[in-house]
């Protein structure tokens, strides 16, 4: 495809082999809002370097399967299968070096609030930052891709589905009760309410999840796995973390973080944050409030 709205078309460069894109003009509700989808899509990647387009909205990309490198001359950033990254508006010379066949999803999120939203997301609003991306928010953005498509080939079509996708997005992110496909079952959804209104400072045993939703540990287990995309100990501390980078944000110490999401060792909240975030408290600190 010749006219991608993402990937440069280089004469050294093959073209995704399967690329499904779409553009999206917002109608006055979503205009007026102040976020909206500007565009979206999903793409194969062969092994290789494919560049990308500089866009003058955010960019949202998270990697469905494969690996591969994000890089330019200020960043290198290793993806795999449940990463995403945030690119500010106006990123250039990023590239993607393709390490082994790599589906990824994107979205362009424009309107005068954009930037707002995306850090609300986890973005910073002068670096491309890496994170891990929930199950729930890799299908949403496969719905997002869809309904795009659908939009952009009808006439008078609204963008009402486009708006609730994205803030679905961001519901998902805040540890709201988003499921894959649709809202929570009730006895899920009063677990996942629970933790967000600790504010993440306890740590819920399996145990403690289930007697919650009064099931069976095991039942508890698999009904949480089938609907929100992954084991309840790993959106917990999904979850932890992304409570610890607002703290962070915040001006908190990494000691402080660390206590207020339930972690009184440092070394132990450290290692637990770098392993999920992808650097250390304090590096991210120190970037974050740059």
């Amino acid at each position: 495809m010749s006219d991608s709205l993402l990937f440069q078309n280089k004469q050294d460069v093959e073209m995704p082999a399967v690329l499904v894109e779409g553009a999206h003009t917002p109608d006055a509700l979503a205009g007026a809002s102040g976020v909206y989808i500007a565009a979206s899509g999903s793409a194969m990647l062969q092994n290789g370097i494919q560049s990308l387009r500089t866009t003058e909205h955010w960019l949202w990309l998270a990697v469905e399967t494969g690996t591969l490198m994000l890089e330019n001359e200020d960043v290198s950033l290793s993806l795999r299968a449940g990463d995403c990254c945030m690119l500010p508006p106006g990123s250039r010379g990023i590239t993607l070096d393709v390490h082994q066949e790599a589906r990824v999803l994107w979205i362009m999120v424009g309107g005068t609030l954009s930037g707002a939203f995306l850090q609300r997301m986890g973005a910073l609003p002068h670096r491309i930052m890496k994170q891990g991306s929930l199950p729930s928010q890799l299908n949403l953005a496969k719905h997002i891709v869809q309904a795009t498509v659908r939009v952009a080939a009808a006439e008078d079509a609204s963008s009402a589905q486009l708006q609730q996708l994205l803030w679905a997005m961001l519901a998902s992110h805040s540890g709201q009760p988003v499921a894959m496909d649709a809202v929570l079952s009730h006895e899920i959804a009063k677990v996942v309410d629970a933790m967000r209104k600790n504010q993440y400072r306890d740590s819920f045993s399996l145990s403690d999840m289930a007697a919650l939703s009064r099931m069976p540990v095991e039942t508890f287990r698999k009904r949480f796995v089938s609907e929100v995309g992954m084991p309840p100990q790993s959106y917990q501390l999904f979850c932890k973390m992304e409570r610890a980078k607002v703290l962070l944000k915040e001006g908190y110490t990494v000691r402080q973080a660390g206590i207020e999401v339930g972690m009184n060792d440092p070394y132990h909240f450290s290692k637990t944050f770098k392993n999920i975030v992808g650097m250390s408290p304090s590096a991210y600190s120190k970037t974050a409030l740059k």
